[in-house]
């Protein structure tokens, strides 16, 4: 969901552009748009669920699986799309996940029912994968060195702006136009970002490595049944077998990966990078950060179009005292990190966030009116700010340079995992607690489902007391 702040390691270049020079911000942007694209794509759908229930008669659950079959596929194919782009070609792997995802992005739009429309949407994140972590690899090749920080630096920027105008440009388009026109926005975007990544950026290839098929299965197998369990775990009953098996056999899956990665140098996600507590730590925080705030953003989307009555572009605008402060707070963050450390700054963020989500659950349960929200949000959007950039330089810190891309790629994994664990298990405590997507069927149960996020994210302000100290963090170099 957002930007990584490292270039990976540099790539070898294959069959430089010819016939003329290409100037290093239309290379940024050839590298940026697609991107933009898949970052928007995460929470575009969260001002538009009400409406789309509403035409297709979705269930809570199925709302739910609109977001979570896109970030699923998106996290679990991510870092293998980035091993075969370095085998086949990272350009013509990020030109055929655009194709994938303007095609299901198509099928989206043309989805007259819930099922159909759940594996458009897992099919548009497997496009997503092949786009995200290779863009930031094409840019780094096609910039000079000199440039390339500067030039990271704006696509981590839109990135970031991606995420922001997600719900505004979602809300915006359902109420101009319908929900199918969100999808369907794609299509010109992808048929001019195709011809410009052709025209501005190099082919690049990395080194040759086995590709983890067996390692892929069970990770992103172990999510995907512990998602369906908690989603269906109050319609089936946590008892059910169809529940039961999906959350047992994904508790086995993951003491299996570890089993199958020991030894293993071209595993997925490869164990050795666990050696360094910094990177665990920070993969920590990014796990229960992104459990409590995104699962947050799921259920307050809709409630301030549910019960409070907001059209979808007005529930989006409100929403951006909250996704739009990180574009500002995080650069600053970025900035103070060298002089007091990646601690306190982390600490504080996730405090900020965490008295947020309690803060949250108090105006929701007593039906305060939005401006009485305006406060929490700004403090869930610095408190974010704050996060964002320290969380992905102490992924790295102690790690050596060949390790960056795939640190960085681990990283957005599991972040991506988060927000579909969030999404499931918030709106699970949802509905145990009677919720229904009804102006009244909010009271008595967001409250608990927003203080479940708050423990998420009190969970990672713990672990980040050990984080980095103070003159311990790492500038990533390209």
């Amino acid at each position: 969901m957002t930007a990584l702040d490292t270039a990976p390691a540099a790539p070898v270049d294959v069959g430089p552009t010819r016939g003329w020079h290409v100037p290093v911000w239309l290379a940024v942007v050839a590298a940026s748009v697609p991107m933009f694209m898949a970052t928007l794509d995460n929470l575009v759908m969260t001002s538009a669920l009400p409406v789309i229930r509403a035409d297709l008669g979705s269930s809570v659950g199925q709302l739910s699986w609109f977001v979570n079959a896109y970030t699923l596929s998106f996290a679990t194919f991510m870092l293998p799309a980035a091993t075969l782009g370095d085998r086949l070609g990272r350009r013509r792997m990020m030109l055929v996940g655009l194709t994938v995802f303007t095609l299901a992005s198509i099928a989206s739009a043309l989805s007259t029912t819930s099922e159909a429309l759940i594996a458009a949407r897992a099919v548009q994140g497997l496009g997503a994968a092949a786009i995200m972590p290779l863009s930031l690899t094409l840019l780094a090749s096609a910039v000079p060195p000199a440039r390339r920080a500067a030039a990271i630096g704006i696509w981590g920027g839109v990135s970031g702006l991606g995420v922001a105008l997600g719900p505004v440009i979602g809300g915006a388009v359902v109420e101009g136009v319908s929900w199918q026109a969100i999808f369907w926005l794609n299509v010109p975007v992808a048929l001019v970002a195709g011809p410009l990544l052709l025209l501005a950026i190099r082919e690049s290839r990395g080194t040759w490595q086995r590709l983890d098929v067996a390692g892929v299965l069970m990770l992103g197998g172990a999510v995907f049944l512990g998602v369906w369990g908690i989603v269906h775990g109050n319609d089936d009953g946590w008892s059910d077998p169809r529940v039961l098996v999906p959350l047992v056999v994904a508790a086995l899956l993951l003491p299996a990966y570890v089993l199958w990665a020991r030894g293993r140098s071209y595993a997925v996600l490869p164990l050795r990078l666990f050696s360094s507590r910094n990177f665990s730590v920070a993969n920590v925080i990014a796990l229960f950060f992104t459990i409590g705030m995104f699962g947050t953003v799921f259920l307050l989307a809709q409630y301030l179009q549910i019960v409070q009555g907001y059209t979808p572009l007005e529930a989006g605008v409100r929403t951006l005292p909250w996704t739009a402060a990180p574009m500002v707070v995080a650069p600053i963050a970025g900035a103070l990190a060298p002089r007091v450390g990646l601690r306190p700054l982390l600490s504080i963020g996730l405090v900020m966030q965490t008295a947020s989500l309690v803060w949250f659950a108090v105006l929701t349960e007593t039906g305060a009116a939005y401006p009485a929200f305006v406060p929490a949000l700004l403090l869930a959007g610095v408190g974010m700010g704050l996060t964002f950039a320290p969380m992905a330089t102490a992924v790295l810190d102690g790690l050596p340079d060949s390790d960056f891309a795939i640190a960085s790629s681990a990283n957005s994994t599991v972040r991506e995992f988060g927000v579909a664990i969030g999404v499931a298990l918030l709106t699970a405590v949802f509905l145990a607690n009677g919720g229904e997507l009804t102006p009244f069927g909010y009271d008595g149960a967001i409250g608990p489902a927003l203080l479940t996020g708050a423990a998420a994210v009190a969970i990672a302000a713990v672990a980040s007391a050990f984080a980095p100290g103070r003159g311990k963090a790492v500038s990533p170099r390209a």
